[in-house]
């Protein structure tokens, strides 16, 4: 999902990225629930029918659905902020506390071909890429908005 922060004249320009998410965290849970309590109600027939290792069996593959939700969760709450101004192009990252690519905008040259290929910011031979985790179609809004906002921020100020 891409939401841009307005701005007024003069400041930065912001696009916020976060990878689109299909369920809620309480459908999240509800369906871990769904999951688990098919598994157990499988393993208790299993154990029922003479299977003494089903409920182990159950246990385990419950764990294992629910360290691989979790990940996926964690996965969904990733963040990229792309910051746009006059002075600097700045892109953070969620998991870090300062920006991983910074540079002057007359400086900064995007490379992007469309479709599925990543979009790349670049300024003195640090390259960064962002909206990796977006949809091709989300990557086409990127890349216009992203084109516009640069070609923007290198025009002269009108007085």
């Amino acid at each position: 999902m891409i939401e841009t922060v307005p701005s007024s004249p003069g400041t930065d320009a912001q696009l916020r990225l976060r990878p689109p998410r299909a369920l809620t965290g309480r459908q999240f849970l509800l369906l871990f629930a769904s999951l688990a309590a098919s598994m157990w109600l499988v393993a208790g027939l299993g154990w029922w029918g003479g299977n003494v290792f089903a409920p182990a069996f159950a246990l385990l593959d419950s764990v294992l659905v629910a360290a691989a939700l979790r990940w996926l969760w964690r996965l969904g709450e990733r963040r990229e902020i792309i910051s746009i101004g006059p002075e600097a192009v700045e892109v953070w990252r969620s998991a870090q506390p300062a920006p991983v690519f910074r540079a002057h905008p007359a400086w900064v040259r995007m490379e992007a071909t469309g479709g599925e290929a990543p979009i790349v910011l670049s300024s003195s031979g640090v390259r960064c890429e962002v909206g990796a985790f977006l949809g091709p179609g989300e990557r086409r809004q990127l890349e216009q908005r992203l084109r516009a906002l640069l070609e923007a921020s290198k025009a002269p100020p009108t007085t």
